[in-house]
């Protein structure tokens, strides 16, 4: 096969249209100039910290063996856990002192405490569970439950 030689004004043609491409790439990728009359742009910052908090802890109630029993999660494994409930006017009902195990369902140091508040109860939540994780110092929210009370 036979290379056909180029003719000089398609090369010249070719080699404008390189250099010309080549500085309007050069011109796009350069900062442009703030105007005199814009502010000045503030300092950036030397390091940029990212801070993630941890989920925060929740509470889930259901009955078994004839009792209340709360379930939770997102608390710290290993770390000890106190669980309250108590009645809407601040009464304290039930208090144990667990420790935050990992679980295959539930996320973080989970808790499971069988208490011996009786369930079912009779509709409506007069009490609530909230449980304090002691290695972080943080409350759970709360869980609205029924506590059932005797009536005599």
């Amino acid at each position: 096969m036979r290379t056909l030689a180029r003719s000089h004004p398609h090369r010249a043609r070719r080699i404008t249209a390189l250099a010309v491409s080549s500085v309007a790439a050069v011109a796009l990728a350069a900062p442009t100039a703030a105007p005199a009359s814009a502010a000045p742009a503030a300092a950036a910052p030397e390091s940029v910290s990212v801070t993630t908090k941890a989920p925060a802890s929740f509470l889930f109630s259901y009955t078994f063996n004839g009792h209340l029993k709360i379930g939770g999660g997102n608390f710290t494994v290993g770390g000890p856990v106190t669980l309250y409930i108590k009645l809407n006017n601040g009464t304290i009902m039930f208090r144990q002192t667990v420790i935050a195990h990992t679980h295959a369902i539930t996320p973080g140091g989970a808790i499971y405490v069988e208490t011996n508040v009786s369930s079912p109860c009779a509709p409506g939540n007069n009490g609530y569970a909230r449980a304090y994780d002691r290695t972080t110092q943080t409350w759970s929210p709360r869980l609205p439950v029924p506590v059932c009370q005797r009536i005599d």
